[in-house]
């Protein structure tokens, strides 16, 4: 059993591309990490292994990182940490 590290990321505007996402919650360094992890087959999307690098995001989407991140996709009235 893998024990994931859980995180969340609020969108600001109705999606963001998988590769944004990788390079603002700080999974990746630069634009050229995160393709290189999509590349790779290292990126999960609800479930799925995704390789577009593009793949645009939305609230309730479920990103899996090397098997070890789980970051999930909330919309700003989903975010119950501010409140």
């Amino acid at each position: 059993m893998t024990d994931w590290k859980e995180e969340s990321f609020t969108l600001k505007t109705p999606y963001i591309d998988l590769l944004q996402l990788l390079k603002a919650t700080g999974n990746a360094v630069t634009g050229g990490d995160a393709k290189a992890y999509v590349i790779q087959g290292l990126i999960r999307v609800n479930g799925e292994l995704e390789f577009r690098k593009r793949r645009k995001l939305r609230p309730g989407d479920v990103v899996e990182f090397k098997g070890r991140i789980r970051i999930v996709v909330l919309g700003e009235a989903e975010d119950t940490t501010s409140k």
